[in-house]
């Protein structure tokens, strides 16, 4: 059987307005899950993430030099750098916090000299947005450190910039604004082009009953990387033959499937495909909330198994480890729904499961998955957390 990890809920609150450095403090940030919306924040769409209990930890302390340093317990090097330094990226784990660095300098934001110090828990390259995690905690750190405070929907936006323009990673602003605005009990339906957002309760009806789990496949494909731009550019190319043909269409985000019917014989198979799944993701998103406004957990778990088979047939990012766990998981009492959440070819899923039924389910899933694949995977059982925040000395982890 794979690891089972049980974290639970924990409260935080912060601002960075009455932060101040005069000694090491330590900001975490989560990991998230995403329930509904896949690729589908760079085109205006609807997500459902959640923030779980795997954290950054970015403690920042005045500055041992005159500039800028960066550290991991979790990869070798450091990088350090003088406060007038406006270098590109390097190609290694710092490039997520200096990309941040560099976003709150653009803004007449200068931090004063700081140490910063990252560590936690956020399993890498599962799909639960690490780079994010690091994004958020260290944009928090840095503001605290310069005194200054923004709003969180500003923090994500700097934060998936960082990304998008000193990383090179062409993300949307899920992963960022679910890991700053999350809340405990609950997942987050964002508009992605608005940037409004309402928080739908995990804790009412029959949904109170249940438990996320998560499943690490422990497989990453190594077409993932090249993928990911094939299909962004088929959307985006897609989108365009939209809004030729209906002017008053922002984006995907507004689109609906009949609309997409008319323009087919305009854009490319794989653009259409790609389209239909963004477009009936939206759909299913909206729909979610109705069934968590009424704890109604075999709904959600049925709209969670159309969106993987829409990611599955439509996006074509799914491979067969993937989908082996999700038919698996379908099929196991107790289980509603579940799906491929994050980027995929690999990664997670994320199924909808019974509380008294979790511990059963987690065995059956992990020896069936190891008897098929000969891949030992890894079980999340996961509650529903509350965004970045500071955490105090006394509370800080061993």
């Amino acid at each position: 059987m794979g690891t089972v990890r049980i974290k639970m809920a924990q409260r935080h609150s912060f601002s960075t307005s009455n932060a101040v450095i005069d000694s090491a403090e330590t900001f975490v940030a989560p990991a998230r899950v995403n329930l509904l919306g896949e690729h589908t924040d760079y085109t205006g769409g609807f997500v459902l993430p959640m923030a779980i209990p795997f954290y950054t930890h970015a403690t920042i302390t005045a500055g041992s030099s005159a500039g800028y340093l960066f550290k991991s317990e979790l990869f070798p090097k450091t990088r350090e750098m003088s406060r007038e330094d406006r270098s590109s990226h390097v190609g290694n784990w710092s490039d997520y916090p200096t990309g941040v660095l560099r976003q709150l300098q653009q803004r007449g934001i200068e931090p004063p000299p700081f140490d910063l110090h990252l560590s936690g828990n956020v399993p890498f390259g599962a799909g639960v947005s690490s780079s994010a995690s690091v994004e958020v905690a260290t944009a928090y750190a840095l503001l605290a450190s310069s005194k200054t405070s923004l709003p969180l929907e500003e923090v994500a936006v700097l934060c998936r910039a960082a990304e998008n323009d000193y990383v090179g990673s062409p993300c949307g602003i899920m992963d960022q604004f679910a890991i700053a605005a999350a809340k405990a009990g609950h997942a987050l339906l964002l508009n992605t082009r608005t940037l409004q957002y309402d928080h739908l309760p995990m804790n009412q009806g029959a949904l109170s009953e249940t438990h996320i789990v998560v499943c690490n496949s422990m497989v990453k494909h190594s077409v993932a990387s090249g993928e990911y731009g094939v299909r962004h550019r088929q959307v985006i190319e897609g989108q365009a033959v939209m809004k030729t043909k209906f002017p008053s269409l922002r984006d995907l985000g507004d689109a609906t499937l009949a609309q997409l019917e008319s323009a087919r014989a305009d854009m490319s198979h794989e653009s259409y495909l790609r389209c239909r799944h963004i477009i009936s993701d939206n759909a299913r998103v909206l729909k979610a909330k109705d069934a968590m406004f009424a704890g109604d957990p075999t709904a959600l778990g049925q709209l969670m198994l159309e969106g993987h088979a829409s990611e599955r047939d439509d996006f074509a990012c799914s491979c067969d480890e993937v989908d082996f766990l999700v038919e698996t998981a379908a099929a196991l009492p107790g289980c509603h729904g579940s799906r491929l959440t994050g980027g995929g070819f690999g990664g997670c899923t994320v199924s909808l499961v019974q509380r008294t039924q979790t511990a059963a389910f987690t065995v059956a899933l992990t020896e069936s998955y190891q008897k098929r694949f000969n891949i030992a995977a890894e079980i999340y059982i996961c509650e529903a957390v509350d965004g970045a925040a500071l955490r105090n000395a006394a509370e800080r982890p061993a």
